[in-house]
């Protein structure tokens, strides 16, 4: 038998029929915890592991199409389907105090290092100025007025 989805045409109750042939065809006896599905197959917990692999990827099917069969369900292995749960009240709140903690030291390190930028960048502007004004001062033919204006400009903030 072919495991494949729900085909045009098919009512819930030919699907579980076929679910039946192939749990019977796989595991060599009636499938007897018909009444258990019954009672599980709309379940929140039941319909989260009831995933199935195709094209290599892994979808959520829904437990309302009739897709699922009993035994598929009987073969789950709960290790790799298994999805995890949404946290409670509790945990949300916990988790969302650890974020604040957690942005908090992001912000005091960005604010450490950006302090760390700022000196850099004053330090390389100061060494650029202290550069152009070692080259106005070694200049050896006469300075214009612009030349003349920017050095005395540049000794009065070095030595200020």
């Amino acid at each position: 038998m072919s495991r494949k989805p729900k085909t045009s045409g098919q009512s819930e109750n030919d699907v579980v029929k076929l679910a039946h042939e192939i749990f019977y065809n796989d595991h060599k006896k009636k499938f007897n915890l018909y009444h258990a599905w019954e009672e599980l197959r709309h379940d929140q917990n039941w319909c989260e592991l009831a995933t199935s692999k195709r094209d290599g990827t892994a979808r959520k099917r829904k437990c309302e199409d009739g897709a699922q069969s009993a035994s598929s369900q009987a073969t789950v292995d709960l290790d790799d389907q298994a999805m995890k749960r949404p946290p409670g009240v509790k945990a949300a709140k916990a988790a969302s105090g650890k974020r604040n903690v957690v942005d908090q030291q992001a912000a005091s390190q960005f604010q450490t290092m950006w302090s760390i930028r700022e000196k850099d960048l004053a330090v390389k502007e100061r060494l650029s100025k202290m550069g152009l004004l070692e080259r106005l001062i070694a200049k050896n033919e006469p300075l214009s007025e612009f030349e003349e204006a920017l050095k005395q400009k540049l000794i009065t903030e070095m030595l200020g």
